[in-house]
């Protein structure tokens, strides 16, 4: 398996590219109610509204259009929110400049951008540390999806696959290898890369058919990335992982080696992942 971009190779004529948590693996709910939101809280020092802040984190990040957006975003969102309510967070603004415009949302970037001066994202970059400490410390709480490990065996049989996630590499790493997954992927790919677009870009251009480049993920973003390359998407819905693994080994990637996934069958599936998230 190649551990970087350059060292990926075509070997198949299909590509198919996966998110991680909350597609193949079962650990998106658990992170945010365990890492992401009460550290957001600690590390800002925003104790007295972490009873508007939690439920807020948890729409935003797992039950709603922005499902499994970029740790980055969601934290901007909840700050812009909570200025709504009149709450202000310390230096808000610069954090809002660097979120919009920083090359890649990653903390190699936060690392950069305050060596070069920009003290007001220390906040940031603590609570993204703080973030991956607490993962790293709750293994046992991390397991695919029921189906996911069959539903990767199969794609990895018929295609190049990828791993294509906005999580940070040494979690995917550490989780796809613990759980026996990391044997079906060809590379494995985090926030460090650049966007879930990017990766897909980097991987797919030049070497496979837009038709025969498949994305599988949970979220709208997922979709979206998909979209800007124009190549296919095919959801695993939030509330029915195990029976979407299983028709995507059964039903999707037959169609997708056959030419007959893109049109009615792929806005089928579109349709139904819309409906749950809204």
């Amino acid at each position: 398996m190649a551990h970087e971009l350059k060292d990926f190779q075509k070997q198949k004529d299909f590509l198919v590219c996966v998110d991680s948590d909350g597609c193949a693996m079962d650990t998106m709910d658990v992170k945010h109610e365990k890492a992401f939101c009460p550290e957001l809280i600690r590390v800002f020092g925003l104790q007295e509204h972490a009873d508007f802040i939690t439920p807020y984190w948890m729409r935003v990040n797992l039950f709603s259009a922005t499902r499994g957006v970029n740790r980055f975003k969601g934290m901007l969102m909840t700050f812009e929110e909570l200025r709504r309510q009149g709450i202000e967070v310390e230096n808000l603004d610069r954090i809002s400049e660097w979120v919009h415009n920083a090359k890649e949302l990653s903390n190699p970037n936060l690392e950069a951008a305050i060596a070069a001066g920009n003290t007001a994202l220390e906040k940031v970059l603590e609570w993204s540390l703080a973030v991956n400490k607490v993962i790293r410390e709750m293994p046992e709480d991390d397991k695919p999806f029921a189906g996911a490990k069959e539903g990767l065996e199969a794609a990895h049989k018929v295609a190049d696959t990828a791993v294509v996630s906005s999580a940070n590499a040494g979690a995917i790493h550490s989780e796809w290898n613990r759980h026996g997954l990391a044997q079906y992927m060809n590379v494995m790919l985090g926030q460090e890369v650049g966007t879930k677009a990017v990766c897909i870009k980097e991987l797919s251009e030049g070497r496979y058919d837009k038709d025969k480049v498949l994305m599988v993920g949970d979220a709208l973003g997922d979709l979206e990335a998909a979209q800007k390359n124009g190549v296919l998407f095919y959801p695993i819905l939030v509330g029915k992982e195990e029976e979407s693994w299983k028709r995507l080994a059964e039903e999707a990637l037959p169609k997708l080696l056959h030419g007959t996934y893109r049109g009615a069958y792929q806005e089928q599936l579109i349709k139904e992942q819309r409906s749950i998230l809204k």
